[in-house]
């Protein structure tokens, strides 16, 4: 058997790196758990999608450290409570706002593929077709570069008050001592139970005697909490090119394919050509961002590789064409919708990692918008996918080019914000893809690898027209992430961001259009009912949004909707003025979130 050899040598290392022990019989230990999706107060404030996380951003912002301590403290926190979402086997986008200069500053901590990569990386040679997303997803072959560990590391570098080490042990200490399973992850086990029995070391960790671990058993993680102390004693180079990254290289080019699965898997899994010289040449970009403009507000986000910053900022151009707080709420819908299917066509025909700024900033012109606005029927939706606009500096019409749509799977991720008592802020998203990622844990290391690159699309989507999101050696895929921070008069008056895939530009974009248009509270802003329209032929709408008075007035325009049970899992922070913050996170969604202030 082609692995046999390499699962008889790693299964001495994953046979007991997780502990799942009743919660009667050993309680996880954690700081003090903020109160709840909401918190007002002064000194600080961190919210995020979970408690401890939460609970541990805090706890540094009280011993004195700043956002970016905070934020780094709470997404490797993160990594051990969320470990399906995000961690060091994936990567993210970073945006800092300085309260001394009044500058916003990003980092691009995307996944990179390897230099074997190449165009048809994803199409079976066999068949000359391209992989089932399964099949691409559960293997070697997706896993990118990691880059969150380089991302903290130069968020700290450069702004941090703290060393890494000192910001690690708090999550160390949390897989150490274990934290309280919920439903949410058991869930999350469940629904990759068939991919994580695939592999030795995934099913020691996830599914100890071949169950799914239970809502209320405490989970300890010993193996990553040494990782992290591996890293805290001799620096990134230990993950980048060090014993942590030889084992990493093994694992993606030599899967550890269990003896004997407990559940079936129809897909060949396959290996990835990541070696150890892609590890050391990562790097971690510093872009500038995106900004925007919108009724005086001024909003900014992520640059390529991610889409986030120029399809929200796009249909917030879009969007300022019309006095949305004037109209009813229907017809601010209606123009929400079909400003998010008008940027979408243009981000999928433009947007990829080796789009030249000046393209990037042409999509973000007035005049484009204006172009692009005049589509737009008060009476009708229009039919979709609509065709990309040209932003060529000449708008004088509705001017459209070839192209088409990109398929854009259901994917998850997590997101944080973060202020402290000086003024400083810190938006950030980070993910390992897939809910579960690859499939794969590094045996003995205690995280699961990402499956990044399957962001590129696997075969061209743009018709005659040249495709910026086909794989590449060395290329970063296009992303969603939308991490956001919005200024008022040159200080920050909101910032928020979200995880789900391509659904987190329209969450960022609907959030906003509540709060500065239709005159909700930040609260209101993030409870409110979503729905999601990426340039395809029907809205996917959460229930209580189909159902609703407007989202039945929407659909005699036309819309027609795609069920699902919920979209996106937000965290934002508003700024009331006087150093008083208004912290919040989902009410209901992903298992509600956590918001809290130092005081």
């Amino acid at each position: 058997m082609l692995w046999g050899g390499t699962v008889r040598r790693l299964l001495p290392f994953v046979l007991v790196p997780f502990l799942f022990v009743p919660a009667t019989t050993a309680e996880a230990a954690r700081p003090p758990t903020p109160s709840g999706p909401t918190a007002t107060g002064y000194g600080g404030a961190v919210t995020s999608v979970d408690p401890t996380a939460t609970a541990v951003g805090l706890e540094v912002l009280r011993e004195g450290g700043n956002a970016v301590d905070a934020a780094v403290a709470v997404a490797a926190t993160l990594g051990v409570t969320e470990p399906f979402s995000a961690g060091i086997g994936g990567g993210g986008f970073f945006v800092y706002y300085d309260a001394k200069t009044g500058r916003i500053s990003t980092l691009d901590g995307r996944e990179t593929a390897p230099r074997s990569m190449t165009e048809t990386a994803f199409v079976n040679p066999e068949t000359g077709q391209p992989y089932a997303f399964q099949e691409a997803r559960v293997s070697g072959l997706s896993a990118g570069v990691p880059g969150t560990l380089a991302t903290w590391d130069a968020a700290l570098q450069r702004w941090g008050k703290r060393s890494l080490a000192k910001n690690l042990r708090p999550a160390g200490d949390v897989a150490r001592r274990g934290f309280p399973v919920d439903q949410t992850f058991a869930q999350q086990v469940k629904d990759n139970e068939a991919a994580f029995a695939q592999f030795s070391s995934t099913s020691a960790l996830f599914l100890p005697g071949g169950e799914v671990p239970a809502a209320g058993s405490t989970l300890r993680n010993p193996d990553l909490a040494a990782t992290y102390d591996l890293i805290a004693r001799r620096g990134i180079g230990a993950f980048y090119g060090g014993e942590v990254g030889r084992d990493i290289v093994t694992t993606v080019q030599r899967p550890p394919l269990a003896a004997d699965p407990a559940l079936d898997w129809q897909y060949e899994i396959r290996p990835g050509g990541m070696t150890l010289a892609d590890l050391r040449a990562y790097e971690v970009r510093r872009p500038a961002p995106t900004h925007v403009n919108y009724r005086g507000y001024d909003v900014y986000g992520m640059p390529t590789p991610s889409s986030g910053g120029a399809t929200v900022g796009e249909a917030l151009n879009i969007l300022e064409r019309s006095d949305l707080s004037r109209l009813d709420k229907t017809q601010a819908l209606h123009r929400y919708l079909e400003a998010s299917a008008l940027a979408f066509a243009d981000r999928n025909r433009y947007v990829g990692d080796y789009t030249p700024r000046p393209l990037l900033d042409a999509l973000l012109t007035d005049g484009f918008a204006a172009e692009r606005a005049c589509r737009i029927d008060p009476a009708k939706a229009l039919a979709k996918p609509v065709l990309p606009g040209v932003p060529d500096g000449r708008y004088d019409g509705c001017a459209t080019t070839s192209g088409g749509a990109a398929t854009d799977f259901g994917k998850s991720t997590t997101n944080l914000t973060v202020a402290d008592k000086w003024g400083n802020v810190v938006e950030y998203t980070l993910t390992i893809e897939q809910t579960g990622g690859n499939g794969i844990v590094v045996p003995g290391r205690g995280f699961l690898l990402n499956n990044e690159l399957t962001d590129f699309n696997f075969t061209p989507t743009q018709g005659t027209a040249h495709d910026p999101n086909l794989p590449g050696p060395g290329k970063r895929p296009r992303s969603s992430m939308a991490p956001t921070i919005v200024l008022q008069h040159g200080k920050p008056f909101l910032a928020l961001g979200s995880p789900g895939g391509s659904t987190i530009i329209t969450t960022v974009l609907q959030i906003l259009v509540n709060r500065l248009d239709l005159g909700m509270s930040l609260p209101e802003a993030l409870a409110a009912p979503r729905a999601t329209q990426r340039n395809t032929a029907s809205v996917t709408a959460e229930p209580a949004f189909s159902s609703s008075a407007e989202g039945v007035a929407l659909a005699a325009l036309g819309h027609t909707y795609t069920p699902t049970a919920e979209i996106g899992a937000a965290t934002a922070i508003e700024f009331l003025g006087h150093g008083r913050l208004l912290a919040c996170a989902e009410p209901v969604r992903r298992g509600s979130g956590s918001a809290g202030t130092v005081r």
